[in-house]
Parts: structure tokens; sequence; C-alpha cells
């Protein structure tokens, strides 16, 4: 893939998920910005009023291959009825971290904050 393709595929994941920031808190175009790509620092910048309402700090990586899809795929195919797929992972010297859906992640978030 080259470079200029690359950096568009991550621009368009950026952007999805600006969209859905916005589209599940409610918020102003406004509060929730992309940033440029291999710009240093956050990927998505939110405004101190989103911030309130969505506390997190946003991280994009679209790419080919990520392992982790490989467990998440395992996750959904355990699941049974109603249950969310969850993966945690953790690396050597490094703190674990858990893999779910964006969506869900998403509405965990707006209910955590508004309920």
């Amino acid at each position: 893939m080259k470079p200029s393709s690359a950096k568009a595929k991550g621009r368009v994941f950026q952007q999805w998920v600006r969209d859905k920031i916005i589209t599940k808190f409610g918020l102003e175009n406004d509060d929730v910005r992309s940033v440029s790509m291999g710009a240093q620092g956050e990927d998505i910048l939110l405004s101190p009023a989103a911030r309130r309402r969505c506390p997190i700090s946003v991280e994009c990586k679209s790419r080919d291959r990520v392992a982790v899809y490989g467990y998440y795929e395992q996750a959904k195919t355990n699941a049974k009825g109603q249950e969310e797929p969850v993966v945690f992972v953790k690396q050597n010297r490094a703190s674990p971290l858990v893999v779910v859906d964006a969506e869900y992640f998403l509405d965990l978030l707006r209910k955590a904050n508004y309920e």
C-alpha cells in the first residue's frame, strides 16, 4: 500500500471515530475535531465541553493486520446469546488492555455519564 493510501485510510477511520463521538454524545461538530495525519498528540481533539461528556484520549490506528482481531473473533465465537465479546490482552512490562467493539464502548461511556 502506498503511503498516501495508508494516510487516506487512517484519515477516514479518524473521521469515523469523530463522527461517532459527535453522534453518541449529542455534541456539535466544533466540539470534536480530527487532527491532520502525522500531527503529534491525540488523533481526536475534544473541546472542554466534549471532554466533560466523553473523558477519553483517542489514538486511532487503521492497519491491514492486527493480531488482536483474531482474539476478538475467538471471543465472538465463544460468546453465547446477549454476551458482549471482550478481550483482555497484556504484553510483557505493560499494563493490561481491554478490547471491545467501538460502538459498545461509546454506548457504555455515554450511559456511565448520563445515568
